[in-house]
């Protein structure tokens, strides 16, 4: 193969792939808690490229049963199916209480459409030799960032829809949805010329989402700074023995009427535990912000296990009792998988 044709195939992947993966690669280190574990990430990153397969396949069933040309498949029907596949993986993380903040809604969605948009630009690599720079520029800075844009929005928006509640319905994230899908089809509407819409992509996305990324961290160090106090406060209480003067003591007496000895203690053994942990999991996370080695607790699983046990002793009944005086956020329930090591 002449060196021209060698370098320029080359120019093209580095022009599709480079900027997508670079970009994914910015928010992980921008991270300072580490909030997204690099295997999460390799995670999503597979997942994203086994969406993209699954598009592939049912957009060109959609071309074939409907009998629609590209054009009017990539303006209407492509962005509802890609967006959807993309978007499941990270509802589920949301459900299942694996992410805490926006921050890592972004990186996680971001890392699900770097990887839909890697599968599909080595796709067209192979379809489309010989194509012009130009079309990989426009792919690589464009329809390559968008895809992670998009699912970083839709991740974003369903946290801040369903994070106030751990039951939560699966349909109050379909406005995040369909943001995402109408995101994706303007770009796809070709409105503007290819090189301009990629343009703007680069302008608005990186802008966006720093501003995501300062505002969730702010968010955090709030919530650990407080959080730690009221912790601590807690734990001091109930080793001093004035818990029972406290407003938290005097709540779990009243319901003296409602619950068995036995289970009241099981309650306030649950609320150390719970304070305990919580105090455990924000601390790991001040020593990630300052770069700090994290030391490992031998007793943690001992811990978990207990805290697994007192949360079914007590029953869902009891959890509902105490949740006025825990108030478990998402941001809590999500720190005792940090220390799970989810």
């Amino acid at each position: 193969m002449p060196f021209d044709a060698t370098f320029a195939g080359l120019a093209r992947m580095l022009l599709g792939l480079a900027p997508v993966s670079l970009f994914l690669l910015g928010l992980v280190l921008l991270d300072s808690y580490k909030l997204v574990r690099p295997r999460l990430v390799v995670f999503l990153l597979g997942s994203g490229i086994l969406a993209a397969l699954l598009s592939l396949v049912i957009n060109q069933w959609l071309a074939s049963r409907f009998n629609l040309d590209m054009r009017t498949l990539a303006r209407f029907a492509a962005p509802a199916v890609e967006e959807s596949l993309k978007g499941l993986p990270v509802l589920v993380l949301l459900k299942r209480r694996r992410i805490g903040f926006l921050v890592d809604a972004a990186i996680c969605g971001f890392a699900l459409g770097a990887g839909f948009a890697l599968a599909e630009n080595i796709y067209y690599f192979q379809a489309l030799p010989g194509s012009a720079l130009t079309l990989w520029v426009v792919r690589g800075f464009g329809t390559a960032v968008m895809h992670g844009g998009t699912t970083a929005i839709l991740g974003m928006v369903a946290k801040t829809l369903i994070e106030h509640s751990d039951h939560e319905p699966a349909w109050r994230a379909l406005p995040a949805l369909f943001l995402a899908v109408a995101i994706h089809a303007g770009f796809n509407q070709f409105f503007f010329p290819p090189m301009v819409s990629a343009l703007v992509v680069i302008a608005l996305l990186p802008p966006a989402l720093m501003f995501t990324f300062e505002r969730s961290e702010r968010r955090l160090r709030s919530w650990l700074g407080s959080g730690f106090d009221l912790d601590a406060e807690l734990i001091g209480a109930i080793r001093g023995g004035s818990f029972a003067e406290t407003p938290t003591g005097l709540y779990l007496q009243s319901l003296a009427n409602h619950f068995q000895g036995p289970v009241l203690a099981d309650m306030l053994c649950y609320i150390r535990l719970y304070a305990e942990l919580s105090m455990r999991a924000k601390g790991m996370l001040m020593l990630r912000e300052n770069g700090l080695p994290v030391p490992s607790d031998p007793q943690m699983p001992e811990k978990l296990a207990e805290f697994d046990f007192l949360r079914k002793s007590i029953g869902r009944t009891g959890q509902l009792a105490l949740a006025p005086i825990l108030q478990a956020s998402a941001e809590d329930i999500w720190q005792l998988r940090l220390l799970g090591g989810d």
